[in-house]
């Protein structure tokens, strides 16, 4: 039978960045405690609790952290990160313990949170961007990711082109448009997310830099598809509009779901999130959910 068979999740959203979160730290043996991609789409089907990102506490496997967390796309496939959802687990953990700071192991590394300026917004520090070609990584070189060629459209008068790209755990890349509303981000997202130059697969954003402190996005999210707010997309936007010092170091970011305040700090490239988290509601998952799953 799944681990998930009966067992209690939270519903949950970060700026409307819909999450689930399934705490199995407690559970008896260490094999019981993974979550298989087939078992994650489980989750994610109608007569589940459908999600666009899926965060499995999993028992810590360094000292003086809370726990490994492994994230997971609806789609079953694995994300690096997910600052939204890492923002509904503080939130739990929080208001379970009483604490206000706890470090977290993703994929992606060591993850750094705490209680923001007021009782209702969380901060992770989602660590430093990676701009290497390698690193983000991209299927060829270039020496410069701030922009790469990369277009949809026609060559003489290309519908997207030239985004710039960055790591913040997962690769994102970012186009800079007018209007972030103009485009059919349903159609162009998909094409893009699977783009032989990312081998990974890529987030896609567009964004509007309104100045030089407040920036507008919309998102195709990789393994998840539109969004209305992807955590990680902020902040690879709001390094991304710094590197080409179009922006300030501190911004603030409009998603469909709501504001982010992201800040990519000066003194070691850290970049911190803070935003909400919101509850919806507890439930257990269904057995008859995982019958088909091997």
């Amino acid at each position: 039978m799944s681990a998930l068979a009966n067992h209690a999740f939270a519903k949950m959203n970060g700026i409307g960045n819909e999450i689930v979160v399934v705490d199995l730290r407690d559970s008896e043996a260490p094999g019981r405690a993974v979550v298989s991609a087939a078992e994650a789409r489980a989750v994610a089907s109608p007569a589940g609790a459908p999600y666009d990102q899926l965060m499995v506490l999993q028992p810590p496997r360094l000292d003086g952290t809370e726990a490994y967390i492994t994230i997971y796309n609806n789609d079953g496939s694995e994300a690096g990160a997910c600052g939204n959802g890492m923002r509904c687990v503080v939130r739990r953990i929080f208001e379970k313990t009483g604490q206000t700071t706890a470090t977290f192991q993703t994929r992606a590394g060591l993850l750094n949170c705490w209680q923001g300026p007021t009782p209702d917004l969380y901060t992770v520090d989602m660590g430093a961007p990676k701009f290497g070609w390698q690193d983000i990584p991209l299927a060829e070189e270039f020496r410069d990711t701030r922009y790469i060629e990369l277009q949809v459209g026609p060559i003489d008068n290309p519908v997207l082109h030239s985004p710039s790209v960055v790591s913040m755990g997962n690769p994102h890349a970012v186009f800079w448009v007018d209007d972030v509303n103009a485009y059919d981000l349903e159609r162009f997202g998909p094409l893009l997310e699977n783009h032989p130059i990312f081998p990974e697969r890529a987030n896609i954003t567009l964004a509007h830099i309104v100045d030089r402190d407040h920036i507008t996005i919309r998102t195709w999210e990789r393994g998840a598809g539109l969004t209305r707010a992807c955590g990680s997309a902020a902040c690879a936007t709001a390094v991304a509009a710094a590197r080409l010092k179009r922006a300030n170091r501190i911004v603030e970011i409009t998603l469909p779901g709501g504001k982010l305040g992201i800040e990519w700090r000066e003194r070691d490239d850290h970049v911190l999130m803070t935003g909400t988290a919101d509850f919806e509601y507890e439930g257990r998952f269904d057995p008859a959910l995982f019958a088909s799953v091997a």
